[in-house]
């Protein structure tokens, strides 16, 4: 067992700026546990354009509010939709075929939310 606090994980270099906000990365493949986990804060007013090709991603929120964005593809019209989601305190969102995605955080307060990833990040990585 152990434990680990945000304050850890930035002394060791492991609170990553991504442009809109920050990533806290709890749990990575050092760990050795079978998955990541992140604390994610989406600054008020951001949109971003992310997507993971090499991990499954779930997202819980805890705070705040937004919108996320995805193109869900029809295969039998083989046609692209934009499916857009609510977020807000207890909402999970999974991207579980690593779907490019938009994440919108409403004006008025940040998103901050519990990312798990499998398999685990590293822990250095940064959005491009």
């Amino acid at each position: 067992m152990f434990t680990r606090t945000l304050k850890e994980t930035e002394k060791a270099g492991l609170c990553i700026e991504w442009g809109s906000g920050t990533s806290h990365r709890l749990l990575t493949t050092r760990d050795d546990v079978g998955f990541g986990m992140c604390h994610t804060v989406v600054r008020a007013g951001t949109s971003s354009k992310l997507q993971y090709r090499n991990h499954v991603e779930a997202c819980y929120c805890i705070s705040g509010r937004g919108l996320v964005s995805a193109e869900n593809v029809a295969s039998d019209e083989n046609k692209a939709d934009l499916v857009n989601h609510r977020i807000e305190a207890g909402t999970v969102y999974v991207l579980d075929n690593h779907e490019a995605h938009t994440l919108i955080a409403d004006p008025d307060s940040d998103l901050i939310l519990i990312s798990i990833f499998s398999p685990a990040l590293e822990g250095t990585e940064r959005h491009q």
